[in-house]
């Protein structure tokens, strides 16, 4: 059994091919590029992947109000899916705010170079004490 550690670095897998799919004409199953990163179903993997994708616009949108002379967009697509992972768990689960933060600190400390690292952070951060993130601590 896997720890949510673990969860998230397969969800930022899957949520890489997803950005690299989007940019191509090849057809692909969300579930499908889910399942060869999991041999058993997971209700967390499977919320925060589809629930990046159906809030992406958003995830995007706040990510670039925070992250200064840059877009979400023109991160890399590994570092565009630690941040928006970080995003949708600190604005759209019940994960502690302080744990969200770590957790997207971590994967980005796995996958990017400490300039990016020092924006991710920033950007959660900012987040953390400029939105109404309904009352989690």
């Amino acid at each position: 059994m896997k720890n949510r550690s673990e969860l998230r670095d397969i969800i930022v897998k899957v949520l890489y091919q997803v950005y690299i799919l989007n940019n191509t004409k090849v057809k692909y199953s969300v579930d499908t590029l889910i399942s060869e990163q999991l041999e058993i179903e997971n209700s967390f993997v499977n919320d925060s992947v589809n629930g990046v994708i159906k809030h992406q616009e958003e995830i995007s949108k706040l990510a670039n109000t925070y992250l200064k002379d840059w877009t979400i967009d023109r991160l890399s697509k590994v570092d565009k899916a630690i941040l928006s992972l970080g995003i949708y768990e600190l604005l759209y689960t019940s994960t502690p705010s302080i744990v969200c933060i770590n957790e997207t600190i971590e994967l980005a400390k796995k996958y990017s170079d400490q300039e990016v690292i020092g924006m991710i952070n920033a950007v959660m951060d900012q987040i953390y004490h400029n939105e109404d993130l309904n009352g989690k601590e």
